[in-house]
């Protein structure tokens, strides 16, 4: 038997629920092989309300775990938490060693819980480094506006513009996450290939149990594509996925609440709706 081997480029998240650990339990059900190549370990205090504290780690030693993993002939990668310019450069020209076609990059800017982009310098060098070799790119409505260079968005027709100018900066695909800040009954978020936008729409969870769910979304995305489905295909896979995770979130502490990866393989998928706008 061989699976096909998925890599995540991203942070530790030491309270389980997103970074790497959300990348690998979601690999893991989509019957994937995950690797991982760390960037940083996010933990958490408890003793001061669960605040976060970023440790990156030196260069050299993400460089040797890209070198290993990419040594076994990856299938897709993703990235996730890109701590500094460097970081990101270093991933991006992995990115262009691998040849790899499969490419996600979902561009985190903040912790969970967080509102500092974690360096204002990274936003540039994800557009220099990093859009141009993505096949799909997943912000949310604030990563969104970052890298568009405008305000955040806030209606379906402003992120079809946002759309717009993040594939200009050479993404083949973008996919933009609603969320909960978006204006619209239901849990939206738009897809655009370059020609057409698609909603996709899902029934919103009354729930704060949501930790995740971005890196979710995006590893399932990578998982999708390696297993061999299209790219617009593969994300309203995810869609289910992730939805599915959500409405299934449960309370880790008085601080957080994870999303639950294996949802839609014990309970089903959700109904998911697109539409052409």
């Amino acid at each position: 038997m061989t699976l096909k081997k998925t890599l995540t480029i991203a942070g530790s998240d030491t309270s389980g629920g997103a970074g790497i650990q959300a990348d690998l339990k979601t690999f893991q059900e989509h019957g994937t092989y995950g690797m991982t190549a760390l960037t940083v370990i996010v933990t958490m205090n408890p003793d001061n309300h669960w605040s976060h504290n970023v440790y990156s780690l030196p260069i050299d030693v993400l460089k040797a775990q890209i070198k290993t993993a990419l040594s076994t002939g990856v299938d897709a990668i993703k990235t996730g938490m890109l701590s500094t310019e460097e970081v990101i450069q270093t991933a991006g020209e992995a990115i262009t060693e691998s040849g790899l076609d499969h490419v996600v990059i979902d561009p985190v800017m903040v912790c969970k819980g967080e509102d500092e982009v974690l360096n204002p310098g990274n936003v540039d060098a994800m557009v220099k480094y990093l859009l141009p070799k993505a096949e799909i790119v997943t912000p949310n409505l604030f990563e969104a506006g970052q890298l568009a260079g405008t305000k955040t968005p806030k209606t379906i027709d402003d992120m079809k513009v946002v759309a717009e100018k993040i594939h200009s900066l050479g993404a083949r695909n973008v996919v933009i996450k609603g969320g909960k800040q978006l204006e619209h009954a239901k849990a939206a978020d738009l897809f655009y290939d370059g020609k057409t936008f698609t909603l996709l729409e899902a029934e919103k969870s009354e729930t704060h149990y949501n930790h995740g769910a971005g890196c979710t979304f995006a590893a399932a995305i990578t998982a999708n594509l390696a297993n061999g489905l299209a790219v617009k295909e593969a994300v309203i896979e995810a869609k289910k996925f992730v939805t599915a995770a959500i409405a299934n979130g449960w309370k880790l502490n008085d601080y957080v609440g994870p999303v639950m990866h294996g949802a839609k393989n014990r309970f089903g998928a959700p109904e998911i709706t697109t539409t052409v706008v």
